[in-house]
């Protein structure tokens, strides 16, 4: 194939040209603006369950600059400072523990289950027992992230986090669109972070949000998101600020997104059926699944782990090598926190679940602009790979 299979490209949807449109018309070119307000109010509308539809129990969303920017103004509003703990899920892009860094803080990292992927609860524990006994106090804040679009299981790991009255900040950079029990996620810790990279299920080309429980916790957000700037006539500062909010071009582009969002949920989901159905035959291949019918995927990326027991002998690293001769983009699985280099003195609880699912695993094309001849060409390489 001359064109490049890509991961997960863009996908616009039609209207977005029309927002940006507008924006430039009316001059609306800065970081604040209608178009910020309004996709702000579009994902408030989405991530608000009917039963917190009255105006105090209505989650409030911040546009921010990336999903980066959300996760560190999340540490910034429960306080996180030089010398904390936060427990971090290892299993995950290193923009999750990132900013723990910029506060001084020490990321503490945690391991996977294998159902999904993410965040164990009973490691969880263990950690928060640990760094109690090795430090007399408890750690700040609780980062479990939804891989890949999978939802964590957070009834457990909110159990432990309320056990031990910890706040959570829930990474759901890949999970809009994505449920527990019916419940979007984004909306189980105290904060939530999102992001609308160019390479999410929805795009604002680069951007993020913070989730905020209540319009207070907005207001200071926003504050600290605009160089935390004081009420005054003149520019006057008694906090340390960051230049951390969205443009309003970005968000009319935002705006068109949210308008296709169910479609791209759908869309996602359908490609990772159509693998599964083709490639469910291959011995050694399986899949990122949803454990139980409380799991709803948006499937941002179908992922797979190879067992070269079962294939012959053929790696994981192999089929990679073999699709991107095809001319396919495919992507290992993230490698643990607490195997890089940057954070290889930062204390780590598990059983090597998560190096193993970087050993194995895989991540297959499966942008929504992606065509059905497209995927099938995908999974023609993987079966000549292992056949």
């Amino acid at each position: 194939m001359n064109e490049r299979v890509m991961l997960s490209l863009p996908h616009m949807g039609g209207n977005e040209q029309k927002f940006v449109h507008d924006a430039i018309e009316k001059n609306w070119v800065v970081p604040l603006g209608p178009d910020v307000n309004g996709f702000e109010k579009d994902l408030e509308g989405y991530l608000t369950t009917q039963d917190e539809s009255t105006t105090e129990n209505r989650i409030h969303v911040v546009a921010l600059s990336s999903g980066t920017a959300a996760i560190h103004l999340g540490l910034v509003m429960l306080g996180v400072g030089h010398g904390d703990d936060v427990i971090c899920q290892s299993f995950t892009f290193a923009a999750s523990a990132n900013p723990v860094k910029y506060l001084g803080a020490n990321p503490v990292f945690v391991d996977s289950e294998p159902d999904t992927w993410n965040m164990s609860p009973q490691f969880l524990e263990e950690a928060i027992k640990d760094r109690i006994k090795k430090t007399g106090k408890k750690p700040k804040a609780i980062i479990p992230v939804h891989l890949y679009g999978m939802p964590a299981k957070m009834d457990e790991i909110m159990a432990v986090a309320d056990q031990y009255e910890i706040p959570v900040l829930e990474d759901a950079a890949e999970a809009l669109g994505s449920t527990f029990k019916r419940q979007k996620c984004g909306t189980f810790g105290k904060f939530a972070a999102l992001s609308f990279n160019g390479n999410k299920i929805i795009t604002t080309s680069g951007g993020g949000a913070l989730v905020c429980p209540t319009e207070e916790d907005a207001r200071k957000v926003m504050f600290y998101a605009t160089q935390a700037r004081d009420q005054a006539p003149h520019y006057q500062h008694s906090e340390i600020g960051y230049n951390y909010r969205m443009s309003n071009i970005c968000a009319a582009i935002g705006r068109g997104q949210m308008e296709v969002l169910p479609g791209r949920v759908r869309r996602r989901r359908e490609i990772n059926k159509r693998y599964r159905d083709t490639l469910h035959a291959i011995k050694g291949i399986r899949f990122q699944t949803e454990p139980s019918g409380d799991f709803y995927s948006n499937y941002w990326l179908s992922s797979i782990l190879v067992d070269p027991a079962k294939t012959n002998g053929v790696t994981r690293e192999e089929i990679r090598l073999i699709c991107e001769s095809a001319n396919i983009e495919t992507r290992p699985l993230w490698k643990p926190m607490h195997l890089q280099p940057v954070f290889s003195d930062c204390p780590f609880y598990g059983d090597g679940t998560s190096e193993q699912l970087f050993a194995d695993g895989l991540c297959l094309p499966s942008g929504t602009i992606l065509t059905d001849y497209q995927i099938n060409y995908v999974i023609s390489c993987i079966i000549a790979a292992v056949t």
